[in-house]
């Protein structure tokens, strides 16, 4: 199905991002075969916590697609959130994922995921029923040898790490593909607990 290729997701403030970043920058600089570079990194200037993938979309659902955004983001309120410690999906030994975890504010991430879900259905939208795990994409490895190695020097730097950030927004965002990483451009970014 043709369409543009869109979530909902929390974005991290630029100072939170700066945080990762370097943490990134770290493992990427460790000693680890080819430095990380067969490891393909998400852009580190457009972090997002996705709390649901829309996937394919036409064009005359987009506007639906932001409505449902602001009617959720009305429903909750800003609170706050820590990053920290790392893991891999399916596993360290065999990633395909490398994701920095969710420490505190997973209840309030949960809780905007299913009142998302709740304004997609009721705009229309099918969605599959799968529980919502909060977690930041840093790096896919499928395939990559070093993998498991980058891996393991992640979870081990990000082990102390912390980064905390009022989660104060919600957005519609589209994943535009080609020449490099994913690029995510905001579609419409709305305030928490804004009536409209």
């Amino acid at each position: 199905m043709p369409g543009r290729r869109l979530f909902i997701a929390v974005p991290f403030p630029t100072e939170a991002e700066s945080e990762i970043a370097a943490l990134v920058e770290r493992v990427r600089a460790d000693g680890v075969p080819g430095g990380g570079r067969d490891v393909r990194w998400v852009r580190l200037d457009s972090l997002h916590l996705t709390l649901r993938f829309l996937g394919p979309t036409l064009e005359d659902s987009v506007a639906r697609a932001a409505a449902a955004t602001r009617t959720a983001a009305a429903t909750r309120q800003p609170f706050d959130i820590s990053i920290g410690g790392a893991g891999a999906f399916p596993s360290a030994a065999r990633p395909r994922a490398l994701w920095l975890d969710v420490r505190a504010g997973e209840a309030q991430l949960a809780a905007l995921a299913e009142a998302v879900d709740r304004a997609l259905r009721h705009a229309g939208w099918e969605l599959e029923a799968k529980p919502f795990r909060a977690h930041l994409t840093l790096a896919r490895a499928d395939g990559v040898p070093a993998g498991a190695a980058i891996g393991a020097r992640l979870v081990a730097a990000a082990a102390d790490l912390d980064v905390g950030f009022r989660a104060d927004r919600v957005g519609l965002y589209e994943s535009l593909t080609g020449g490099g990483p994913a690029r995510y451009e905001p579609i419409e970014v709305v305030e928490l607990g804004d009536p409209g």
